[in-house]
């Protein structure tokens, strides 16, 4: 069994008895830094990065394998890499890259396969001339999403 396999079998248990954290990335380098990123369906509490951290630790032998380790939750704005972090951002503001436009707007739903996006945006009026204000919502598949961060707004 590999050290990054070890890890990941320590890692996989630990989150078994916090079922509302969940990995993001698990990145170990040449040098053997270990690097674990965690969001949560609630959020990361430190608690949680320190229960993961110890857990690592006490199931790892540093005289197997020396290594540096890092647990910590995904930043503010991180891209969204989860179907999962959708979900759990419904209702909040997010920066949407696509292949073909760049959106800013609300995600009112999540799926397995798309996100709804809603925002309000200026066109031209119907009939005469001027501006209207018009509510508009667009279903996009995660497969042309290349990446959406969370807006945070005070």
């Amino acid at each position: 069994m590999t050290f990054k396999e070890k890890v990941n079998t320590v890692l996989e248990e630990c989150l078994l008895d916090k079922p509302s954290i969940f990995l993001i990335d698990l990145i170990i380098t040449d040098s053997f830094k270990v690097i674990v990123n965690l969001d949560g369906d609630n959020g990361v509490a430190l608690q949680d990065c320190i229960d993961v951290s110890r857990a690592i630790d006490a199931n790892l032998d540093r005289e197997e394998q020396d290594y540096s380790l890092e647990v910590a939750s995904v930043g503010v704005g991180s891209p969204l890499k989860m179907i999962r972090q959708y979900k759990k951002n419904v209702g909040r503001t997010l920066i949407v890259k696509t292949t073909t436009q760049n959106i800013e707007a609300e995600i009112i739903e999540a799926t397995d396969d798309f996100i709804i996006l809603s925002w309000m945006a200026r066109e031209p009026k119907k009939i005469g001339k001027g501006k209207e204000t018009v509510q508009k919502t667009q279903e996009i598949p995660y497969s042309e999403i290349k990446e959406a961060i969370v807006t945070v707004t005070f």
